[in-house]
């Protein structure tokens, strides 16, 4: 006997709480939505109704792959960030509402040239690209899957004509200079990896959450570097650990940046550090 949605989606999330999921009752709807190709916000209009066999047969696979710790976005093959929808994979790091923090604070001042270090999907560079019609940027990622992604998002958004994708160690096939240079960059310590939920841990890419070492590793390629590519005046935005603020202040501090500031995300906690070139009179 078939089961209706709604009979569907209580025992999935049922057996996503059995399973440790954070939020099984969201997960199943929205997975359920997923396996029956309508928006999540329809799933209360097909609850009364039997579910077709293809529908339960790939509702039944997604939640199998949930039980596990699959993350909901790489099952869908997408995340919302900043108002966007971004196709996201196991090769990205996913986008993380606390990085709208670096978004808002990029779009405080005007930008016409931007380089994003470490693009993985393309969300800061397609989002700050995708805001300011007249501005255009470079994205760089040693992983030539996720430049593969980032490239996909700029066309999806269709910013792609003023989207320049390479791969590239941080700086080192970039070349000119930028008004505005932003990174989320890998700065988990490796003795915090194991603290990180089964489905960060398991499904992202390790390359895009720790450096193998303090967690610090980037922020001190970055600092080398920087001033060579920032124009006069130009601005630095890189995202940061809770705990990491004052030590990456302090490394842009000897590199030479001004005007460093730390922003603070909803929690309270530190987010995001901004410096820039030349006079501090940016923050």
């Amino acid at each position: 006997m078939a089961e209706t949605a709604a009979q569907a989606m209580a025992a999935a999330t049922a057996r996503l709480r059995a399973a440790g999921v954070q939020d099984p009752a969201r997960d199943a709807r929205v997975l359920l939505a997923h396996a029956a190709r309508i928006e999540a916000s329809r799933v209360t209009l097909i609850a009364p109704e039997d579910l077709a066999p293809e529908i339960a047969e790939r509702y039944e696979q997604l939640i199998a792959l949930r039980a596990v710790r699959v993350p909901v976005s790489h099952l869908i093959g997408e995340r919302e960030f900043y108002g966007r929808r971004f196709k996201v994979s196991s090769d990205v790091l996913d986008p993380r509402p606390e990085t709208e923090i670096l978004i808002e604070a990029a779009l405080a001042q005007p930008y016409a040239r931007v380089l994003d270090l470490g693009t993985g999907s393309g969300c800061i560079l397609v989002t700050l690209l995708a805001e300011r019609a007249d501005a255009t940027g470079l994205g760089v990622d040693i992983s030539e899957a996720a430049c593969l992604q980032a490239s996909a998002n700029a066309v999806l958004h269709r910013v792609e004509a003023r989207a320049d994708i390479q791969q590239s160690d941080w700086f080192e096939t970039v070349e000119g200079q930028f008004d505005l240079i932003v990174s989320n960059p890998p700065y988990i310590a490796l003795d915090e990896m194991d603290g990180l939920s089964a489905e960060v841990r398991g499904h992202e890419p390790g390359i895009a959450l720790t450096d193998g070492g303090d967690g610090l590793g980037a922020y001190r390629r970055i600092a080398a570097s920087v001033m060579g590519y920032l124009a006069p005046g130009g601005r630095l935005l890189v995202e940061t650990g809770p705990t990491q603020g004052a030590a990456v202040s302090a490394l842009f501090e000897a590199a030479g940046l001004r005007g460093i500031a730390v922003l603070q995300d909803l929690d309270g906690r530190d987010r995001v550090v901004c410096a820039q070139s030349g006079p501090a009179d940016g923050f």
